[in-house]
Order: structure tokens, then C-alpha cells, then sequence
């Protein structure tokens, strides 16, 4: 039986892009809660949750770029030129976030110290924030001729990527409340409590908006959500999100710890399940399919090779430093510094 490895390759980075997302995450939105949350303990105690894990998460990001270049080089050339400001920025605010991350249990000062927390805070939002700029700007449309970039220097910002900017702050802010609500206690989980309530809802309301939005994008996207029979077939994922929304806000009622980080997770893969739904088997919306910008099938297969043999090794690293650093994280336990 032969095995369509370009669709093999798509999933393994469409999952690897997922990882990174709800990775990588939760650990920006204790950046994006920092103006939130002002005491310098409770401060220490957001950012040792995240700590011992917080570089490995980043690890997905390398892996689904290089897979990107890797083996659908067409779309590599193609979208670094349509995003180079927002991707430029992005990375920025990562090293920028990296810096003050290290620097902030370092520094000598109380004006040090608040200078260096904004920095985190500022690189976090400022990240997350461009993420979703490139999402809203791959979803609209990238403008393409023979095999290169075609469209304006400014193409990337328009009304819908910054709604889907402000979207993907809003979800990783709720991913990081729901993170301090498993991972912490005492007031500073009572906080989170709160906070998370505000995120879940700006969350929802994003998702309904984006959702609505993106139909007017394009005539294949209402083709996809709003003909018949496909209606029949895409229906269950608004309906999970309404009801992952009902139990996140029943989950916070009861004072639940674990299952509001798993509605937050729960809402992000139905929100890639319906972009997938969307898109699939675009890879440049809205022309160019992931056979279209695939490299040679025995490159794919040499590269394959490899992924098969280094990815569980992650996997299984990842889940072994996230079961050692269980538990709760509290105020004047040994931590990061």
C-alpha cells in the first residue's frame, strides 16, 4: 500500500504547531496576567510554575518551522515574505521575553526587578499577539504568482488578523489562569479563579467571532460551513464548543483544579479542528495545497526517517519533566533562582 507521505508530513507538523500552541501557551499567558497580579511573591511563584518546562515547550516551535522548510519549502518562501514584520517581531519578543525571564530573579533592585517584569510581561503579549496576526493573515489570504509572493509589504495587517491577534491573547491568557488554578494555591488561586472567568469568556466570544468572520473571507469557507450536507459534518465542533464553554464555567463554580486547564485545552483543539475543516488541503490559502508546495518524496522520506526516530524521544522527555515537576508550586519553595 502506498502512503501519501506529503500527508503524512502536514499532520506531523499541524500537530507539532498544535503542541507548541497550548505549550507554549500557557507559559505566554503568565506573561499577558503579569499587570494583573502585582505582588512580587505571587510573581515568583507564576513564573516557577512555568520554569522547568517553559524552554522545552519551545521546542515544537523549531520542529514545526524546520519540518515547514524541511519538506514544504514552497511554502517557507512563500510566507516569510507575506509575514516578515509580524514573524520578526514575534521572534523578538520571544529572545526579548527569554532575556527577562533569566534576568528578573537576577536583578539587584526593586526598579530592576519591575523593569524586568514588564519586559516579560510586554514580550509575552507583544508574542502572543503576533501569533495570531499570522494566523488571521494566513487564513485571509496569501497572494501568490507562479511560485513566489505576489501581494503588498503591508498585506498581513487588516481588521480580521488583529481580531485574531486579540483572540489568541485572550486564549492564552485563559490557559495561563487555568495553568496557576492547577499548579498553585491560597490567594493566588482564588485570583486565578477570578481571572479565569473573564479570559473564558473573552475566549468564546473571540472563537464566535473569528467563526463568523471567516465565511465572509471566502466563498470555500461557507462552502464548508454553511451548505448542505457538509453542515451535517461540521456541526458537532460549535456544539462541543458551546458545551466545553458550559462545563469550563461549571469547572470554576465547583472550584475544580485539573478540568479548566482541560476545557481551555479542549477549546483550542476544537478551534484547530475547525481552522483544519477550513483550510485543508490549503497550506497558502488560497491556492497553493500541501502537494503543491511538497518537496520530493524521497526527500520526505530521508527527513522521515529521522522524525521517526527524534520524536518520541521528545514526547518522552517532555511527559518525563512535566511528571517530575508535578504538583503544586508554592511561595518560599526552592524554585527557579
Amino acid at each position: 500500500m502506498d502512503i501519501d507521505l506529503t500527508l503524512v508530513w502536514a499532520l506531523l507538523i499541524a500537530t507539532a504547531v498544535f503542541l507548541y500552541v497550548v505549550m507554549d501557551g500557557f507559559d505566554l499567558g503568565i506573561g499577558i496576567l503579569f499587570p494583573a497580579i502585582r505582588d512580587k511573591a505571587d510573581r515568583d511563584v507564576m513564573v516557577n510554575t512555568v520554569a522547568p518546562v517553559w524552554d522545552g515547550n519551545e521546542t515544537w516551535l523549531i520542529l514545526g518551522g524546520g519540518g515547514l522548510f524541511a519538506v514544504f519549502p514552497l511554502t517557507y518562501a512563500t510566507l516569510l515574505p507575506a509575514l516578515y514584520i509580524p514573524l520578526t517581531l514575534m521572534l523578538l519578543a520571544l529572545v526579548f521575553r527569554g532575556v527577562a525571564f533569566e534576568m528578573r530573579f537576577r536583578t539587584a533592585t526593586q526598579l530592576s526587578q519591575t523593569a524586568w517584569d514588564s519586559a516579560f510581561s510586554a514580550g509575552s503579549f507583544v508574542a502572543a499577539f503576533c501569533q495570531g496576526i499570522c494566523l488571521g493573515a494566513l487564513v485571509q489570504g496569501v497572494r501568490v504568482e507562479g511560485r513566489s509572493y505576489a501581494g503588498g509589504w503591508w498585506d498581513w495587517l487588516s481588521p480580521f488578523s488583529i481580531l485574531t491577534g486579540l483572540a489568541l491573547v485572550a486564549g492564552y491568557g485563559l490557559l495561563g489562569t487555568c495553568w496557576l488554578i492547577w499548579k498553585t494555591e491560597g490567594e493566588l488561586q482564588l485570583r486565578a479563579y477570578r481571572l479565569a472567568r473573564g479570559f473564558g469568556v473573552a475566549t468564546l466570544v473571540a472563537i464566535a467571532v473569528v467563526s463568523l468572520a471567516m465565511p465572509l473571507l471566502s466563498p470555500a469557507f461557507r462552502g464548508r460551513w454553511l451548505t448542505w450536507p457538509a453542515m451535517a459534518f461540521v456541526t458537532p465542533v460549535p456544539v462541543l464548543v458551546g458545551l466545553l464553554g458550559w462545563r469550563l464555567r461549571n469547572a470554576l463554580d465547583r472550584r475544580e483544579e485539573v478540568m479548566p486547564f482541560l476545557c481551555g485545552l479542549g477549546l483550542f483543539l476544537l478551534s484547530y479542528v475547525g481552522l483544519g475543516i477550513s483550510l485543508f488541503p490549503m497550506i497558502v490559502p488560497p491556492s497553493v495545497t500541501i502537494w503543491d508546495a511538497a518537496t520530493h518524496p524521497s526527500s520526505q522520506r530521508f527527513l522521515l526517517v529521522g522524525t521517526v526516530v527524534l520524536l518520541p524521544m521528545i514526547l518522552g522527555y517532555t511527559a518525563y519533566v512535566y511528571w517530575l515537576f508535578r504538583g503544586k508550586v508554592t511561595a518560599g519553595a526552592p524554585g527557579y533562582h
